[in-house]
């Protein structure tokens, strides 16, 4: 399997991690996971049909499909002759391109999207970074994002950061916070919060190596012990943090 990821022009990288395109080789016939990460985004289907959503949404070539923000593993069937080309965006940010219904009905879905607002199959084979940025630059309707500021504040705390505190800091209540959130992002601000501190906490067991203790680690990261930890790992990933 080769994957590759670059990086979108100056004028979206408020709103765009990234563009990724993913080839299966010879030698693939296998499951793929991913794990969650707050954001929303985009895949093409370049290839033949692929199985995605854990078996349960079949990617269809030349369709384009958003993919709402997960709350949980997501595993893709890879073969030989699969050719995906996605978009992830930002937190918060879907509003900037598209009038859609709020991003809590799209949560942990893969959903087709009707043409007018697709992927052109012919001219994106052509340059996909060249078109990518002229598509999202055409479609972009401001540069704002209502959620920023309370993002900014879970990405520095890593996630450690209660919802009273996040409230407080950005004059704004907790119920109108909550339905920002799920308007915009999806999920609950506790929920974001978690999925960031859980990828802030697979980094570094990644990191590591021997030279901190699982233990250490979750107090670290602000999980009460070992097997809190060891839950929150359990419910995004589907594996033991063994198998990691």
């Amino acid at each position: 399997m080769k994957y590759r990821e670059t990086t979108p022009c100056k004028e979206l990288s408020s709103f765009i991690h990234s563009y990724w395109e993913l080839k299966g080789d010879e030698f693939d016939r296998q499951w793929e996971r991913i794990f969650p990460d707050g954001c929303a985004g985009f895949v093409m289907n370049l290839g033949n049909t692929c199985l995605t959503d854990n078996g349960s949404v079949s990617l269809e070539f030349g369709k384009t499909y958003v993919v709402g923000a997960m709350t949980s593993f997501k595993d893709s069937f890879i073969e030989s002759k699969t050719h995906l080309l996605g978009v992830c965006l930002k937190p918060a940010t879907f509003a900037n391109f598209y009038n859609y219904v709020s991003q809590n009905e799209l949560i942990n879905h893969t959903v087709e999207f009707e043409k007018s607002n697709s992927f052109n199959v012919n001219k994106i084979l052509e340059n996909p970074s060249h078109y990518l940025n002229q598509f999202f630059c055409d479609r972009k309707k401001g540069q704002n994002n209502s959620l920023q500021s309370v993002i900014n504040d879970i990405h520095t705390k890593k996630g450690h950061i209660s919802i009273d505190e996040l409230s407080k800091r950005n004059s704004i209540t907790v119920r109108q916070l909550e339905r920002n959130f799920k308007k915009h992002i999806g999920i609950s601000p506790k929920e974001y919060s978690n999925i960031i501190r859980f990828q802030n906490t697979l980094s570094i067991i990644k990191n590591s190596g021997e030279n901190q203790s699982f233990l250490e680690i979750a107090f670290e990261c602000g999980y009460y012990d070992h097997s809190h930890l060891a839950n929150e790992i359990k419910r995004y990933t589907g594996l033991s943090p063994s198998l990691l």
